[in-house]
């Protein structure tokens, strides 16, 4: 409340990202504070001491920051991008929705598998699809026309989601809704936006186009504050 008891308009955070010079919800940038020997290191959570600077979440735009130097310009001091920053950030990145993903897991609010996945569907219990980016195209086409308005995730290969499930793969999975599922699809549009493989998704939704229904199988290839 503000003094005279009327209440205070909270707005979503927002910084300016050190590439484009605009500014957005904090939810689809990256947090980068100065680490030892002033090497600039990516903060994901938000919460590293220290002063930050914010960059869209794009490996294009991490990759141009490091390439022109704009680190040092945004911290006015000197500032050490690894040439493979983007790479390192993907990495992080995957791993933060592997470790939420698994978190979901031990709290019971998500489960994996072609059945158990349609079931949560149909029960409209989903508050988000995740389906392996390298899955087979028949079962993940079935799933996305069931989710109806639910959100679909794309970003992690087989081996990265089997991970989250104590599995070698896993190829659909399913969270209740809550919590859990509304940080799941933040962070896929972050990692969507670093991942290679293409660009963002839009609000982390994919849906497969309608395609011939065909028995669900593995993976189609096995892989081995003082802020601005």
């Amino acid at each position: 409340m503000t003094r005279g008891g009327a209440a205070r308009n909270r707005e979503t955070p927002e910084r300016r990202c050190i590439a484009t010079g605009e500014s957005g919800p904090t939810g689809r940038l990256i947090r980068f504070v100065l680490g030892p020997e002033a090497v600039v290191v990516p903060d994901l959570a938000g919460r590293l001491p220290g002063r930050g600077v914010w960059l869209t979440a794009e490996r294009a735009l991490v990759e141009r920051a490091v390439a022109k130097r704009l680190f040092a310009r945004a911290f006015k001091a000197p500032a050490v991008a690894p040439g493979d920053l983007a790479d390192r950030v993907e990495a992080l990145l995957a791993r933060r929705l592997i470790d939420l993903i698994g978190l979901a897991r031990k709290a019971g609010q998500a489960v994996t598998g072609f059945e158990k996945v349609r079931a949560r569907l149909k029960e409209g219990a989903a508050g988000v699809l995740v389906q392996a980016s390298d899955g087979a195209a028949g079962g993940k086409a079935k799933l996305a026309r069931m989710a109806g308005a639910v959100a679909i995730v794309e970003v992690l290969n087989a081996t990265e989601l089997g991970l989250a499930f104590g599995r070698d793969f896993a190829i659909h999975a399913a969270l209740d809704r809550g919590g859990f599922a509304d940080r799941v699809i933040g962070e896929a549009v972050r990692l969507g936006g670093l991942r290679p493989a293409g660009p963002a998704m839009d609000e982390a939704r994919r849906v497969a186009a309608p395609m011939s229904e065909e028995k669900q199988a593995g993976p189609a290839t096995v892989p081995g504050q003082g802020d601005r």
